[in-house]
């Protein structure tokens, strides 16, 4: 039997400072992720989560919904659901690097099940080092201990992919549909990592180039409505520039009164999305001067990106679909 994994970042269980400081714990406890001296870190580690639980989790408990609990995890495991209907012969589940349900768990109850073929997805579209890489390692890390291990065919970052696109570009539209304004300009912001990884020789900027120049050209938007950015930054070093707040506040003071804000990095709406950018962010905009700012929703559970999904599974997919 073949499987399909997806694998998404994670989310606290609930938004109160003891489940943030078990989520933070093991977040920035990956070496991936935060690529220092391990015992220096250790010693680091230890103040960040004296203080920062407690500020995360109010800003969690801006997003969290109350019958639906986490944005990310409720989109997440909408996909599995909707992804299941195009797989009826597979088994289709969603495992999280950091919370619940845990990759590990996951993928020893789909070998339970029969699984004999795995086919993964990590939902980053952009490959790095802090997400692709590490959502590998957990499967690997969990599968070292497994007796009996499938094949496994992981799908490769699929940045400029037509179907991620296509996908990308329908929700614009049909966002643009339902605003009573028009947008001035439109602002592509990606999660950012340091500097220092990029020249490291983490892929990232160049994927995330690559992605933007194909979105723009598909909305046949000309050099001067758009402007690509990076966001959540962390820690006092240079993480990949333009930062999104400061390009926001540029564009305000420059004139530019209505944006619509795209989030071509994040594949299920979350933290990072709602809060970040559509409280937060809007409110650095409108500060400067600006008058509108609209997040689009992320790919979600929007038919067209179940569809483009499907298409990208079923690619990488052949022979055992």
């Amino acid at each position: 039997m073949t499987g399909i994994l997806l694998i998404q970042l994670g989310t606290p269980d609930e938004p109160t400072a003891p489940a943030l400081r078990r989520y933070l714990r093991q977040f920035l406890g990956d070496p991936r992720v935060i690529e220092v001296n391990r015992i220096l870190w250790w010693f680091i580690l230890r103040i960040i989560l004296l203080i920062r639980p407690a500020r995360s989790a109010a800003k969690y408990r801006r997003v969290w919904d109350a019958k639906t609990g986490s944005p990310l995890r409720y989109f997440s495991l909408r996909q599995v659901e909707l992804l299941q209907k195009k797989f009826p012969n597979c088994i289709v589940r969603c495992g999280m690097q950091i919370g619940n349900p845990a990759v590990a768990e996951v993928v020893e109850e789909m070998i339970a099940q029969g699984v004999e073929r795995l086919i993964v997805m990590p939902m980053y579209p952009q490959y790095s080092a802090t997400t692709t890489a590490s959502a590998t390692d957990v499967l690997f890390k969990h599968l070292m201990n497994i007796r009996h291990v499938p094949a496994i065919r992981i799908v490769p970052p699929y940045y400029a992919h037509p179907a991620y696109i296509d996908a990308l570009v329908s929700i614009i539209h049909e966002e643009e549909g339902k605003l009573s304004w028009k947008p001035d300009h439109y602002l592509l912001s990606f999660h950012g990592i340091p500097q220092r990884y990029a020249k490291s020789g983490d892929p990232y900027a160049t994927h995330v180039t690559r992605t933007t120049q194909a979105l723009v050209k598909k909305l046949n938007l000309t050099r001067d409505k758009w402007t690509q950015t990076y966001q959540s930054l962390f820690g006092r070093e240079e993480w990949l520039r333009p930062y999104t707040d400061d390009t926001l506040e540029k564009l305000a003071k420059k004139g530019v009164k209505k944006i619509l804000a795209i989030l071509p990095g994040f594949t299920v709406d979350c933290l990072e999305t709602i809060d970040e950018i559509g409280l937060e962010s809007k409110e650095v905009f409108e500060h400067a001067g600006g008058e509108h700012l609209r997040a689009c929703p992320c790919l979600n559970d929007h038919a067209v990106w179940i569809s483009a999904m499907e298409t990208i599974i079923r690619e990488e997919g052949q022979g055992w679909l």
